[in-house]
């Protein structure tokens, strides 16, 4: 079990204006806490163990955001490399919460020289840290699948935000956190995750695929709750999800990588508009 499922939101105390009029209140908002990231591996006949990462989010499914994120960085490329997550044991250590080991299996070396990632990572840019667009261009394993034609109704397109936002709990309360969701064909929520930051939230998304051997997730619609940024759309790419959505705008790499992975693009989605940014040589609008 997750121990920090119960550390998502706080009560504080805070004054409220409304109409002229002011009032001492309870608020919910969202918890931010930082999560290291560790991983444990065999090399030169030794164990090690090595720091992959601090990345601001909110407690909960963190075992999920671990192995999400080792994934979509192209550390790991399946979930047989993963012997165990736990959050660490240390003796008098106040933030066992906030620290997590993957225990890689034995005689598998990451090769980290790849991942060119500085150690802290907020929570609203997954990939600020890069030092370049070419270091995050990962290379999915699933870039070269056979896809399967399908309709993609837009009816059934802009009834999801409110699908998603309904099954928001922690959105609901607080109003500050992103979400991503994955929907079949026919818009049914298959899964959820909330996280402060958009690429936490997809990390948990695809950890949770990866953990259950769900991937590739090519049969599904991921829709995100604010903007498609670069590193979402190659996080997409990586959980070989062919069409993304998103309730906002995407940026103008994120586009670019669309077209080069051929993933249909969504932004501005609602109940009546959307703006098709690319549409996948497979998909088709009606």
């Amino acid at each position: 079990m997750d121990k920090s499922l119960y550390a998502a939101i706080r009560k504080i105390d805070i004054i409220r204006l409304l109409n002229g009029t002011t009032s001492n209140v309870l608020d919910d908002i969202a918890i931010e806490e930082p999560l290291e990231i560790q991983i444990s591996f065999d090399n030169a006949m030794k164990r090690e163990k090595k720091n992959i990462s601090v990345t601001m989010r909110t407690p909960g499914n963190d075992e999920e955001l671990a192995a999400g994120f080792l994934y979509t960085e192209g550390i790991i490329s399946s979930r047989d490399i993963i012997q165990s997550i736990h959050h660490t044991e240390r003796i008098c250590s106040r933030n066992a919460e906030n620290e997590i080991i993957v225990n890689l299996a034995p005689d598998f070396v990451p090769q980290l020289t790849k991942v060119d990632r500085n150690f802290y990572t907020t929570s609203s840019c997954g990939v600020c840290g890069k030092g370049s667009i070419e270091s995050i261009r990962t290379v999915s394993a699933f870039q070269h699948q056979k896809r399967e034609a399908w309709n993609m109704k837009t009816k059934i397109l802009g009834q999801l935000p409110d699908r998603l936002r309904s099954a928001q709990d922690n959105f609901s309360t607080t109003g500050g956190i992103h979400a991503s969701g994955i929907f079949d064909k026919n818009g049914q929520l298959l899964e959820l995750r909330e996280d402060v930051g958009r690429h936490n939230a997809l990390d948990k998304l695809i950890g949770h695929a990866l953990m259950n051997n769900l991937l590739p997730l090519q049969n599904t619609i991921l829709l995100l709750s604010g903007r498609a940024s670069f590193e979402l759309i190659q996080k997409a790419a990586m959980a070989g999800i062919v069409v993304v959505a998103a309730i906002g705008a995407p940026s103008s790499l994120a586009v670019d990588l669309a077209r080069e992975f051929d993933i249909t693009l969504i932004g501005f989605l609602k109940d009546n508009r959307m703006n098709v940014y690319h549409q996948g040589n497979q998909h088709y609008l009606e």
